[in-house]
């Protein structure tokens, strides 16, 4: 009896912790969304008190004034494009770093890795040049490299992990039958690969979705953002913090429905892909 009691009163101790966290993290949602109703004087004498009036007023002004679906489809293209190209590259470099364990596969595994662990502030003057050099600024294409080249080390690190848990035999059989290597790995191997390509999508989607510094410095004002378009609301001598935070609901709505519908496969993809490799 004192065991269940010991054990009781530590899981409700670590539940109440845990609504304790989950507080603390949504906390920045609560200010967010609130502050997104009131008037700019409401939010600068209280930013943490309920709207009076939950008037949509402030919704409409960001609508307009940051030309919201032109910005939002910006990012959709740009996010999208940039998912796809990380997903079907890094995969399929994963598997041949798998399936093919040279020296040279090894070192550039090794190389990939090692690039995890540089900051982006260390690249940014020469990222600069390079995007001058090669005319890659202000073009689709070029934010789109950029984040290939930024997001493939830890997306291949994640399927390189998951492709190991993947049985030889089954690709052996597919190759007895006919099938080719391209698509031993699109119809045998990709398939299995579901829960890590949802990790991916994810972790990959909220950066790129977010991100302001690499669209600054490559794009500018070629194909504006959310992101961008609402540090308009903040200029030197005023910040309306009533439109940037309801443009920042706005944007926020699409991410999270997309990371709710989504993240039950988080964990799964992250434990198979670092517990059975």
């Amino acid at each position: 009896m004192e065991t269940r009691s010991r054990t009781s009163s530590a899981t409700l101790l670590l539940e109440i912790a845990g609504v304790l966290v989950a507080l603390l993290f949504l906390g920045p949602f609560y200010f967010l969304i609130v502050n997104s109703f009131k008037k700019l004087k409401d939010i600068l004498l209280n930013a943490a008190s309920l709207p009076e009036t939950w008037a949509i007023t402030n919704f409409k002004k960001a609508w307009v004034a940051i030309d919201f679906p032109v910005v939002f489809m910006n990012s959709v293209i740009i996010t999208s494009i940039s998912v796809l190209a990380l997903v079907v590259i890094s995969s399929m470099m994963a598997y041949r770093l798998v399936r093919r364990p040279t020296m040279f596969n090894k070192l550039l595994l090794t190389v990939l890795v090692a690039a995890m662990i540089i900051p982006f502030q260390s690249v940014m003057l020469p990222l600069m040049r390079i995007t001058s050099l090669f005319e890659l600024r202000g073009e689709l294409y070029g934010i789109v490299l950029c984040y290939m080249g930024f997001g493939i080390s830890l997306s291949m690190f994640l399927y390189h992990g998951f492709i190991k848990s993947v049985p030889l035999e089954i690709e052996e059989a597919a190759v007895v039958d006919g099938c080719s290597p391209y698509g031993v790995f699109w119809r045998i191997v990709f398939p299995l690969l579901k829960p890590i390509t949802v990790t991916v999508m994810i972790l990959n989607v909220l950066w790129i979705w977010n991100d302001y510094l690499l669209p600054v410095l490559v794009i500018n004002d070629a194909m504006t953002t959310i992101p961008l378009a609402v540090q308009k609301f903040f200029g030197q001598y005023l910040r309306k913090w009533d439109l940037a935070m309801a443009a920042l609901t706005l944007s926020t709505i699409p991410v999270v429905i997309f990371f709710l519908l989504l993240q039950k496969h988080i964990i799964e993809g992250i434990t198979a892909g670092s517990v059975k490799g």
